[in-house]
């Protein structure tokens, strides 16, 4: 199925396994593969003599058909089936006639694009779970290695309190791998049979419907639904849903990693490489290459998923316009999420990590960032509204002076007479005041290993 990612961009915005699986050959073949598995299960059932299978089931090979003669068609048609069952019919009947009056029976066109579009979901959820898996054992052993690395939390963009990195990178990880169960449970309950005949009903194959419908199931190892969905769209707004879920989330890493790559933080850095992340005119530039291609990926997947929602909306039993909206859609919101996946792919498996510029900027607001710590230890003396008090004083007048708030709150009568100075120096060490950070990255981890 064609996609609206330029072949020059698809390198950026996707993933070489996601093309591939993207690719129209592809999408060309599934729908084959449904007409050759429904000639085997109609012959296995008794609808369609059994000497009519071999010849079809040699004709349903992409590399026979032309795939610009077919695209041509579909204008003329208004979907890829009706040309591609025209085209199969006459290839049958070129070594087998009489074979060919069996081809696509008892079947419609929507029935077999689909089939072909949940067999490429199904191809889609199998690309991105490897990925995934890389992703999230790259920021889990990151966040081990990183459990007692300082850092600045921040909120609205501005130093708030001190934390591990590694509880940064463990929530990297379970978000990733709670989108790894969205996926399984999306292959496992979502991706089912499409098989319903003109109208839903299989009348063309009377009393045979359901028997057919769970042969070719079989045939096709899919879930069999309770009945045709064609124009209940909602597993497929699930699967769209599940995508961009992800690509937000590789989104969300990416901002992280491009932020903390300014030249003004430099925590923390994607790999390195000769001529990666360069400058047309800036030599010394190290830019945030992956990051951009996962924001990039990420701030189309919503648009995207959009449509796919908009396009639930359809008429009757067979409906014209949003389903074939979804064609071009579906297949670009699975490339563009493995685009942003594959990125942060990168960034887990080479984040380089400078922990000495992290312990640096921390420290660098002069005793600010441990303002609640200071406050909530005076306000078991005080009162919370006068101990927030004192402190907010203090910290106004440490950044007018250019002073250090533990030398300010050292002056402060109605601070040393609750705190002496061995305590206040405790309360400035930022690893001593990190909560349950520590079980909290215990938890996540955990989480991760759980299916």
């Amino acid at each position: 199925m064609s996609t609206s990612l330029p072949p020059s961009l698809a390198p950026l915005l996707s993933s070489p396994a996601m093309r591939a699986a993207c690719d129209d050959t592809a999408h060309l073949q599934r729908m084959l593969d449904f007409e050759s598995a429904l000639a085997r299960a109609e012959a296995a059932t008794g609808v369609i003599p059994g000497s009519a299978v071999a010849a079809i089931e040699a004709a349903c090979q992409a590399d026979r058909f032309d795939i610009a003669e077919l695209a041509e068609g579909v204008a003329r048609a208004g979907n890829l089936a009706i040309p591609l069952v025209k085209a199969l019919t006459a290839e049958v009947a070129k070594s087998d006639p009489d074979a060919a009056r069996y081809v696509h029976w008892g079947a419609t066109s929507q029935d077999v694009i689909d089939t072909a579009t949940m067999l490429g979901l199904r191809a889609a959820v199998d690309t991105l779970l490897p990925d995934l898996d890389r992703a999230i054992a790259g920021f889990a052993q990151l966040a081990r290695q990183h459990r007692d690395t300082a850092m600045a939390a921040r909120t609205w963009l501005q130093h708030a309190l001190p934390m591990p990195f590694g509880l940064k990178l463990a929530e990297y990880a379970a978000a990733l791998h709670r989108s790894h169960r969205r996926l399984k449970r999306l292959r496992a309950d979502d991706i089912v049979l499409q098989f319903g005949g003109a109208a839903g009903t299989l009348a063309a194959l009377g009393a045979d419907g359901l028997k057919v419908a769970e042969r070719l199931a079989k045939e096709l190892d899919l879930r069999l639904p309770d009945a045709p969905w064609h124009t209940h769209r909602d597993r497929i707004a699930d699967a769209a849903s599940v995508l961009a879920i992800l690509a937000g989330t590789c989104g969300k890493i990416a901002r992280d990693i491009s932020l903390m790559m300014q030249t003004d933080v430099g925590e923390a850095f994607e790999p390195a490489s000769a001529g990666r992340g360069g400058s047309s005119t800036l030599p010394h530039k190290r830019n945030p290459v992956a990051s951009a291609s996962a924001l990039a990926a990420a701030t189309m997947a919503p648009n995207l998923a959009a449509t796919m929602f908009a396009a639930q909306v359809q008429d009757h039993e067979r409906s014209a316009g949003p389903w074939h909206a979804e064609w071009p859609t579906l297949p670009t919101l699975q490339l563009v999420t493995s685009g942003a996946l594959a990125a942060i792919v990168d960034i887990a498996e080479g984040l380089e990590v400078d922990a000495t510029r992290m312990r640096a900027n921390l420290d660098s607001t002069h005793g600010l960032v441990m303002a609640e710590a200071i406050s909530m230890a005076l306000a078991e003396k005080v009162g919370k509204s006068e101990s927030h008090h004192i402190v907010e004083a203090a910290s106004r007048t440490a950044i007018k002076s250019r002073t250090h708030l533990r030398d300010v709150l050292a002056k402060d009568t109605r601070v040393t007479a609750h705190l002496s100075a061995s305590e206040l120096e405790r309360l400035f060490e930022p690893m001593a005041y990190q909560g349950v950070s520590q079980t909290l990255i215990d938890r996540l981890l955990t989480s991760i290993e759980q299916q």
